[in-house]
């Protein structure tokens, strides 16, 4: 007879267990959350204490029946979904379905792996604790309070702007940081100022040392203009340069505390281009267990969901001798390295380390896609980096005078390399050391140029994932474990788009966060959600219940809802105003937001029927997209011309003559469909998930298709009609062909 049942979260995790637990233990997945609120009512009987109306997830009924069944064959239950808020919900969710159950008394057990190895699972196993009522409050807590935003706020949006959108209690204060960004980027004039340099040369040195211009007789330097500029260049032509101090130290850094969840997605991000989102799924991956040859499936890192910087003794240990043999004695940090601990962590779980250090990635390269090797090399770096000896510079500082003004030079050399030598902070990686001439006090320089340069002030960056993710954590927005939603989300509700990286709020972003803010200025308060953040943790520790949560959120919240719902503005029926005037009939223009997005419109709809595309430019200051098409088409149905719209996934061709006639067409791309005896063309068109591909517009009499961008142009291998773009090259449809070449641009 089986000694008990663990149950686990994943598939991936149950098949890594099962290997080391062996046939004692029978191990199932429940494979996510078995009970969650329903999608299509509230779910919340809020006079009722805010009891949470939980139902089995559709879909689950099967797996809940797999799990009774096993259940019934054992006296214990161990229940290991991941060691966080989200694992005590699904571990009591499935304790209480399981003890409804038939059969003898069974005794629910809460196991904890914090890593998936051999040690790892053995050590949880024997020491199991209880089911945590506090941790599962808090979890409850959280989700209710954000389906109460979701499914009270979301209708009113609905109504008043635009159906399909949502609000949520913290996604909404992510955004507000986003499209307040963006504002004091466009409030935001640029400043001129200059700089003066000079290169100048002592007697005996080959090597020229450049002095900025930094004061003017004891005060700070600020060059206005060109005029203040040529003043400064004047005074100094014939000026006397003279070193007047020479100061050198040693200056160490030291290596960065190994990863925790909000610098992983940070880094990963900045280094690898990787999503936050895409950075928790292959963690996951690497955490439940990657099949490594003849050790079987194990997990390559510890648990990836964590605040805390803290390492076991016994992974520092192994890290210092591993670095000892590799690096030599003096690469290893001396004593035990403390890091600072955030002032909101919780410290319940290691930073996120590999589990052997001895897995390098070297080691572990050919058991690993592409995308895995590249984040377990940045875990594996990290943490052996952090147990290495700071690297050591040599800074040197020099102060020169030129008759009233002070000009200062300053260069840094490493003396030793120390972590750097495994493991380089972007900012390292884009330095570059400079070697200053030896000089001595007293000595006179001879000025060989002078050196003036423009600059004018830059507004604040836009955010982008790394820049975002610090942001929340510094100002305790959510928690590292909800980053990666927080931003899929505002994402996909077409909130922001992205450009070169960044976030760049839409119009329908900025119109939604204006009217949360105004109507709702606690909920959507920035330090407000940092202190409900708070609120749940002390619910976790047992400083506050759950009940006294909810009713001192609730009460100002359904006050502001009442409000808002009789003053928030109808955005549907009167669209936004704008002062630009209408180019057909000169009333105003208004921006609306239909189906396909937003667009710019008359504000005598119907009886003037103009309407355009538009964007904004670095002022805010609307711009209308004027866009023709290189030939004239009629509609098929009425015959007026056919006009380019964009929707919201793409272009597409719509009639004039709307709303008389709705007639829409997919765009053409001027090249003839390939297939034998087709007359037709390829268009573009764009699938359920709204990615863009390639069809015959004769479709579904023809139906070729490809994701590829089609080229009119001829195979020169097989004589194929048409090629498509793939990458850098162009590729033959023609599968008996299949010749690349590359591309004439590239």
């Amino acid at each position: 007879m089986k000694r008990g049942l663990v149950i686990v979260e994943s598939p991936t995790k149950a098949k890594t267990l099962s290997r080391y637990l062996g046939k004692d233990y029978e191990v199932k997945a429940s494979v996510g959350h078995i009970k969650d609120l329903p999608k299509k009512e509230l779910g919340v009987d809020i006079d009722n204490g805010f009891a949470p109306k939980y139902e089995i997830i559709r879909g689950k009924g099967k797996i809940l029946k797999e799990l009774k069944q096993a259940a019934s064959k054992v006296t214990d239950i161990y229940l290991a979904p991941d060691p966080d808020r989200e694992g005590e919900a699904i571990a009591w969710h499935i304790a209480e379905e399981l003890k409804k159950a038939r059969g003898e008394k069974r005794s629910f057990h809460r196991v904890l792996f914090k890593e998936l190895t051999a040690k790892g699972i053995k050590e949880a196993m024997a020491s199991p604790v209880e089911l945590d009522d506090k941790k599962y409050e808090s979890q409850k807590a959280r989700r209710v309070l954000d389906r109460l935003v979701g499914y009270e706020v979301s209708p009113l949006l609905w109504q008043k702007v635009k159906s399909g959108l949502s609000a949520g209690r913290v996604q909404s204060v992510a955004l507000r940081l986003i499209c307040e960004r963006e504002k004091e980027i466009r409030a935001f004039t640029p400043e001129e100022y200059w700089t003066v340099t000079a290169n100048l040369k002592a007697s005996d040195a080959s090597k020229v040392v450049q002095g900025r211009v930094v004061e003017y007789k004891g005060e700070k330097l600020k060059i206005k203009d060109e005029t203040a500029c040529q003043k400064v260049l004047s005074d100094l032509k014939g000026a006397t340069f003279k070193v007047e101090k020479v100061k050198k130290k040693e200056i160490k850094k030291n290596s960065p505390p190994p990863f925790i969840t909000s610098t992983l997605q940070q880094e990963a991000s900045r280094r690898l281009k990787f999503p936050a989102k895409k950075t928790m799924q292959i963690a996951q991956r690497l955490y439940e267990g990657v099949d490594i040859g003849e050790e079987g499936p194990v997990g390559l890192i510890t648990y990836m969901r964590t605040d805390s910087t803290r390492v076991s003794e016994e992974a520092v240990n192994s890290a210092k001798a591993y670095l000892e043999h590799k690096f030599g004695k003096d690469f290893v940090v001396q004593g035990a390295r403390k890091f600072k601990k955030g002032k909101l962590a919780q410290d319940a779980h290691e930073a996120i380390r590999p589990t052997s250090v001895e897995r390098s990635p070297e080691a572990v390269k050919g058991y690993l896609t592409e995308d895995e090797l590249k984040l377990y090399e940045l875990i594996w770096k990290r943490f052996m980096a952090s147990q290495m000896a700071p690297a050591v510079f040599d800074q040197t500082q020099i102060k020169i005078s030129g008759g009233d003004y002070i000009l200062r030079a300053s260069g840094t050399v490493m003396k030793f390399p120390g972590f750097t030598v495994l493991y380089k902070e972007e900012a390292e990686d884009q330095s570059t050391e400079e070697q200053l001439p030896v000089l001595r006090e007293g000595e006179i320089l001879e000025l060989l140029e002078l050196e003036p340069k423009q600059h004018f002030t830059q507004p604040p960056p836009r955010y982008t994932e790394a820049s975002l993710i610090k942001a929340l954590e510094e100002k305790g927005i959510g928690r590292p474990s909800t980053y990666a939603t927080i931003l899929s989300n505002i994402r996909q509700r077409d909130y922001v788009r992205m450009e070169k990286r960044h976030f760049v709020p839409t119009e329908l972003g900025m119109i939604v966060t204006d009217l949360l803010v105004k109507h709702f200025p606690k909920v959507f308060e920035i330090d407000f959600t940092a202190e409900m953040e708070e609120g749940l943790d002390k619910v976790e520790t047992g400083e506050a219940t759950y009940l006294d949560l909810l009713k001192g959120f609730y009460g100002p919240f359904k006050e502001s809802l009442i409000r808002a719902k009789k003053e928030m503005r109808s955005l549907k029926a009167q669209g936004i105003e704008t002062d630009i005037e209408c180019p057909e009939c000169g009333s105003l223009l208004v921006i609306r937001y239909g189906k396909s997005g937003e667009f710019i419109a008359c504000s005598r709809y119907p009886d003037c029927t103009f309407s355009s595309d538009f964007e904004r430019d670095e002022k805010g200051n609307i711009k209308l997209i004027e866009k023709k098409l290189e030939s004239v088409r009629e509609c098929p149905r009425c015959g007026r011309p056919m006009v380019l719209k964009r929707g919201r996934y793409g272009e597409f061709l719509a009639c004039s003559g709307y709303p008389a006639c709705e007639t829409t067409l997919p765009v053409p791309i001027g090249v003839k469909c390939p297939e034998e005896g087709c007359e037709g063309e390829i268009v573009k068109r764009y699938s359920r998930g709204g990615k863009l591909f390639y069809g015959c517009d004769k479709y579904p009499k023809c139906n070729f298709a490809t994701w590829d961008e089609p080229v009119a142009e001829k195979c020169p291998e097989c004589g194929g009609e048409i090629m498509v773009k793939k990458g850098k090259v162009l590729k033959c449809l023609n599968k008996k062909c299949n010749a690349n070449f590359p591309l004439k641009s590239s």
